[in-house]
């Protein structure tokens, strides 16, 4: 005797329901509920290709119910990012709200953008990740996931997003980035004669001779620069300010008072009586900021003056094109460390909180300890920047 097929139970009352539409050529899951203040059930319908699918629809929405967020069924991961960028990043520095627009305009939104943040899973992020690991360094990776995941967190704050799938995430190891270098005696020697002559002149001899990084250099004033010996105080410079959020120093060892080596002393000097001329010559033209370093029109440097100006001395000088600015502290540090300065004599020339840093990041060139700063620096170069 044939036994009869059993039939599908029947979904009791309040229960949830997934059924197949022939008219959409999808599942459907109506989801119980409950009931609306004026007595009406709440039975929302959710769709999907598979069973599975709707399923985890069905999850999500109860959660979205239990926990009190809502998720908008249509906002996107560019919604989330625009969001942040636009509204949690109020008061930050205009160049960090610069470069998070940047990563997420080219390396974000164009692959990932499009996808509803209630639906972007971990697997998604760990896809887009892996693709962007071709292109970009691990470092820039690291920042790339960081946007990924504050915009995630702000959608969060304002009851648009569950969970943030962006934090069970690991970031891939990316492209090697370029490391960076510092010049030998000669290179420096030759990027000092081709940059005599040049704005950029003075603003290079301090930083290299002196070790001042190049965002402390641009908001330099000249009443924190003092070219004359004073109560038996050498001519010094006080690195106090940086171009960094209300003008702080990257750290607290960054803020230091350091001797100036004589041939600084003398460029400045030079530097200073050339200002004073081409500010009379501009009249109400100039800008009285009273800052060391300045454009034609005597408002102050930002970094892509600096970069253009010596990118053109570093050709002029016979190198290769990719040196930056920042290079120029390396060099202070591997100069000082192949003339025999005791490393931790370094770290407090350069305003480093630990002496490890100097070695692991700065020091290109290896050599025992022994004296001092400023003065060796008027040894390694002896006269030649007056002779330039």
């Amino acid at each position: 005797m044939t036994e009869t097929p059993k039939r599908a139970r029947r979904a009791g009352h309040g229960e949830d329901t997934i059924y197949w539409d022939a008219a959409k050529n999808r599942y459907v899951g109506a989801v119980s509920l409950g009931y609306a203040p004026n007595g009406k059930r709440r039975r929302p319908k959710v769709h999907g290709k598979t069973k599975t699918e709707v399923r985890a629809k069905i999850r999500d929405l109860k959660n979205e119910v239990r926990t009190g967020i809502k998720s908008p069924a249509n906002y996107t991961v560019t919604d989330a990012v625009n969001d942040w960028l636009e509204r949690g990043l109020k008061g930050r520095d205009e160049q960090t709200v610069s470069k998070n627009r940047s990563l997420a305009d080219k390396h974000l939104i164009p692959f990932i953008g499009r996808a509803k943040l209630k639906d972007l899973s971990a697997d998604d992020v760990d896809d887009w990740l892996d693709d962007r690991a071709d292109a970009l360094a691990t470092r820039s990776l690291r920042d790339l996931l960081a946007v990924l995941r504050r915009s995630i967190e702000h959608a969060q704050r304002r009851d648009k997003a569950v969970r943030n799938v962006a934090v069970l995430v690991t970031v891939p190891e990316g492209r090697p980035g370029r490391p960076s270098k510092a010049l030998n005696l000669e290179q420096a020697k030759a990027v000092l004669a081709a940059a005599r002559g040049s704005r950029l002149y003075a603003y290079l001899v301090l930083s290299l001779l002196s070790g001042v990084r190049t965002e402390e250099a641009r908001p330099l004033t000249w009443d924190h620069v003092y070219l004359s010996t004073q109560d038996g105080v050498p001519p010094h410079v006080a690195v106090w300010r940086s171009v960094r959020r209300h003008g702080d120093t990257k750290t607290r060892k960054s803020r230091r008072t350091i001797a100036l080596p004589k041939q600084v002393v003398d460029v400045l000097n030079e530097h200073l009586r050339w200002q004073k001329q081409e500010r009379a010559s501009k009249g109400m033209e100039w800008s009285p900021t009273g800052l060391v370093f300045t454009t034609r029109s005597g408002e102050p440097l930002d970094a892509a003056n600096v970069r253009r100006d010596f990118r053109a001395i570093v050709k002029k000088a016979g190198l290769a094109p990719e040196w930056t600015p920042r290079e120029l502290r390396h060099s202070f540090v591997s100069l000082l460390s192949d003339h025999g300065i005791p490393l931790e004599r370094i770290a407090l020339l350069v305003g480093h909180s630990s002496q490890a840093t100097t070695e692991a990041v700065y020091r290109k060139q290896l050599r025992p300890v022994i004296t001092q700063g400023a003065e060796a620096m008027d040894v390694i170069f002896s006269h030649d920047i007056e002779e330039a």
